[in-house]
């Protein structure tokens, strides 16, 4: 779009600086360009007009002709409406508008003819349309047919009359401004490979379709480009990171690993920890600086596939660390790994917030003598202070809760950057891990160990308490621990804590010969701390709690999750919930404590985790019924960058074929350095200092 494109939208006809401020604070739209990127929404067809006797009670949107015969103003106060009564000869329908009564009555005129476009809703024994588009009738040629674009408005760009209507007046005057300045920004290889629409006609038909066909086509397009430049960027960035970093070659298995895998091996492997193991030390030997993502449920054994390849490191002469979020769940890798070393002579250190400063010194002199061989601890090993001798192999775990800078600090620690093993208990569906972490080798653990049971979830409606109760009681007489989880968001944050306080008291009356302890965010890190210490040494035998407790605390012991308003979490938030239970050789069950009234949506999230305990299959259902933008687990908001108009979910096909081609694209011509490509240079450059985010897909 050259340089006309970035003409700021002050200058569009019917704009101006009052308007261009509201567009520009409320969508982000500062120029001709973004406007034309600002894509309806939804379409809806104007080329059927119906008759009102037609109307039933389950209509879309639909359009009529005909007149207004009266307007009259109904109840007072907040209840005062404006109804006019429309007729198109078979039939009457109230319009109904609650607010600029006056503005109606002078602009409609009485028994004018009109075309007005509505949904009609059914009350009382009357139909009726709020807030219709009125527009006055011409003759059928005349009349705009077709399908009618919608665009997101906001309240207050509706207050400032710039409503869908007007927003496609904008877009018709910026698309007329700059037709002649819109140039193509793929190649025309790439466009006849992937039988794509031009850019100018796809931008023309996404705005002012004439026919479906024709808007399908132009979506393709635009949606295609979008995918394209991610993948062509991430595949780019991971050809240019292999061929630049050198990575050290691990070639050896030598006596760490050996006499813990004959002597200390807790358990038989499973086929999937063997198969990523040898994955891993394949990736390890070939001189390339390894980056994998190690996807597994949680307890499926992923702890210990990363000591292993941490003995290898070490054989190899190398040292290895575990970078995990919190304190807790460092201080658990520590204990675990502690636990399954017994008796070997490997040196291992915890490094958190709370060491000790004579500790902390002792750990810095070792790091640097090579003594010391593993090790483990919050983002304390990011600090500069710590120094390794020679650090081989970086396993970071649940690593959407690190940002980018502290991941490159660890690439630091040596001459070389390490090897990186990133670690996840949320599965990540294909499509977004391709989006997401696109440049790291994925491998998932997809068998739990021998002798684990499949945690029994149930669906249990608020009110039969008593049953609930008394099978939480039969857990407690046996000796087991229980979870009992609130929802707990920003906006209702109070009233959600009050809940909590609430539930505590009441557990406490219902089970006074137990010990009950409370977590919450709003507690003191060192109180917080204490609580679960609480819980994990089983003086406590409840822990009443917000999702603080989501990733971390492994309480074998604890073998029933209560959680509470179940309906307001997302499906990926209870399976990691669930997660927390089904750590020992016990049956362990998940309840689900709802209302009755669920909505369909609600209803069918419930279901799936009733069904099912695979997380891949949860968190697929939980990106078709979400989308990515509320993915838990990756970066909050699932994708770090904005998508004006694919859909991960729907065009997941789209992704892979647009990945391919990006691929195809590299293989020819690596560099982008043909005159053919120069195009795609370009545009990398101009993504680059705009809408994405790279630095985050790393």
């Amino acid at each position: 779009m050259a340089d006309y494109g970035q003409t700021d939208i002050k200058y569009l006809a019917g704009v101006g600086p009052k308007k261009a401020e509201i567009l520009n604070k409320e969508v982000d739209v500062f120029s001709v360009e973004d406007l034309l990127y600002y894509f309806p929404y939804k379409y809806i067809d104007r080329s059927r007009i119906f008759f009102i006797h037609e109307i039933d009670g389950n209509m879309p949107y639909i359009q009529l002709k005909g007149r207004i015969t009266e307007f009259e103003t109904i109840g007072e106060g907040r209840n005062k409406r404006l109804v006019g009564r429309f007729t198109d000869g078979t039939g009457y329908i109230d319009l109904v508008w609650f607010q600029g009564g006056r503005f109606i009555t002078d602009k409609y005129k009485i028994n004018m003819p009109y075309i007005v476009f509505g949904k009609p809703t059914l009350f009382g024994q009357k139909f009726n349309i709020a807030h219709p588009d009125i527009d006055p009738y011409i003759d059928e040629k005349a009349r705009q047919m077709g399908l009618m674009p919608y665009y997101n408005t906001t309240e207050t760009m509706k207050r400032h009359y710039l409503n869908s209507k007007a927003i496609q007046k904008i877009v018709a005057s910026a698309f007329s401004a700059s037709v002649n300045h819109i140039t193509e920004t793929l190649p025309e290889k790439v466009i006849q490979e992937a039988r794509l629409m031009d850019l100018k006609s796809a931008i023309r038909n996404v705005h002012f379709p004439e026919t479906v066909v024709l808007l399908r086509d132009a979506q393709l397009r635009l949606k295609f480009e979008e995918l394209f430049y991610i993948q062509l960027n991430i595949l780019k960035y991971t050809s240019e990171r292999k061929a630049k970093l050198k990575g050290f070659v691990f070639t050896k298995v030598g006596d760490y690993l050996n006499s813990f895998y004959e002597n200390n091996l807790p358990f038989e492997l499973t086929g999937a920890q063997k198969r990523i193991i040898k994955e891993i030390r394949q990736d390890m030997a070939t001189g390339e600086q390894m980056n994998r993502l190690l996807q597994g449920d949680v307890g499926s054994g992923k702890t210990l596939v990363a000591l292993m390849l941490m003995l290898i490191a070490i054989d190899n002469g190398f040292q290895a660390c575990i970078m995990a979020p919190t304190e807790i769940l460092a201080t658990q890798h520590y204990n675990t790994i502690m636990e399954f070393l017994d008796g070997l002579d490997v040196s291992v250190e915890l490094l958190t917030g709370s060491t000790k400063k004579k500790d902390r010194e002792r750990i810095h002199s070792n790091l640097l003598t090579n003594d010391l061989k593993i090790l483990i601890g919050t983002h304390a090993l990011i600090e500069d202070t710590v120094q390794f001798a020679n650090l081989g192999l970086v396993v970071i775990d649940e690593q959407h809760r690190f940002g980018v800078a502290q991941r490159a600090k660890l690439w630091s620690k040596n001459i070389n950057p390490p090897h990186m093993l990133v670690m996840t208990a949320t599965p990540i569906p294909r499509t977004l891990a391709m989006t997401v972490y696109g440049d790291l080798d994925v491998s998932v653990i997809d068998e739990l160990p021998p002798g684990r049971k499949p945690i029994h979830t149930i669906h249990q409606y608020d009110k039969k308490r008593g049953a609930l109760y008394q099978s939480m009681r039969k857990q407690l007489e046996e000796g087991r621990q229980i979870y009992i989880v609130y929802p707990l968001i920003e906006e209702s944050e109070k009233l959600d804590l009050k809940n909590l306080e609430e539930g505590y008291e009441h557990i406490c009356e219902v089970f006074p010969e137990y010990t009950v302890c409370k977590v919450h965010g709003k507690l003191k890190p060192k109180d917080k701390e204490a609580e679960m210490q609480r819980f994990v040494r089983n003086e406590a035998q409840i822990m009443v709690a917000t999702t603080v407790i989501e990733v971390g605390v492994n309480v074998p012991n604890a073998s029933v999750m209560v959680i509470e308003s179940a309906q307001r979490f997302g499906l990926s938030q209870l399976h990691q919930l669930r997660g927390r239970v089904g750590r020992g050789a016990d049956q362990s069950y998940c309840i689900l404590v709802t209302p009755y009234e669920l909505s369909a949506e609600t209803r069918k999230r419930i279901d799936i985790m009733v069904e099912s305990n695979d997380g891949f299959e949860i968190a697929e259902a939980d990106l078709k019924l979400r989308g990515p933008g509320d993915l838990e687990g990756t970066q909050q908001s699932g994708i770090p960058f904005n998508l004006r108009i694919a859909n991960l979910v729907k065009d997941s096909e789209i992704l892979k074929y647009a990945r391919e081609v990006a691929q195809n694209v590299l293989d020819d011509d690596p560099q982008l350095e043909k005159p053919d490509n120069l195009i795609l240079r370009r545009q990398l450059k101009k993504l680059g200092g705009n809408r994405y985010n790279w630095g985050l897909i790393s």
